[in-house]
């Protein structure tokens, strides 16, 4: 298992970004790499609550981890502190047992004079996710984070 982590300056409040980070109908527009789409079966933003998304590439591929083009994983929202922290549990959909486990995914957010700065740490990376390539789509998704929050 590994680690991957990563930040973010984002040109946008915190309460903005946080809400970027729990909102069902914003999840969609950010926390997807580029070449794939993202839909969110069920997502209950509280503690406890839980979510259920779907990654799926938008060109043929044989590497998904649930189906040969999806990633779909379920999890729940450990910890909710409004405007400063998100910790989800999530766990891939998968029989592939390199890709089992849990994995816990931390977002801090920090105040700074441009905006936010968001620090994301992905524990518990199956062995079966490429470190590089993790962080490569986590990369992409804050980025993408970024364009949201400060375009709305």
């Amino acid at each position: 298992m590994s680690t991957t982590r990563v930040s973010r300056c984002i040109l946008a409040p915190r309460a903005a970004v946080y809400r970027a980070l729990i909102d069902p109908s914003a999840i969609p527009h950010w926390k997807v790499p580029n070449g794939m789409t993202c839909e969110v079966h069920t997502f209950e933003a509280r503690e406890g609550g839980t979510f259920r998304i779907s990654l799926t590439y938008d060109q043929p591929t044989d590497t998904g981890k649930t189906t040969r083009q999806t990633d779909t994983y379920h999890g729940r929202f450990a910890k909710l502190v409004p405007d400063e922290k998100v910790v989800e549990v999530d766990v891939f959909e998968t029989a592939d047992p390199t890709l089992q486990g849990e994995m816990t995914i931390t977002y801090t957010l920090v105040e700074t004079e441009e905006g936010t700065l968001l620090h994301a740490v992905h524990e518990g990376v199956p062995d079966g996710v490429s470190p590089s390539d993790n962080e490569l789509g986590w990369q992409m998704s804050l980025g993408k984070l970024a364009a949201f929050v400060e375009g709305s």
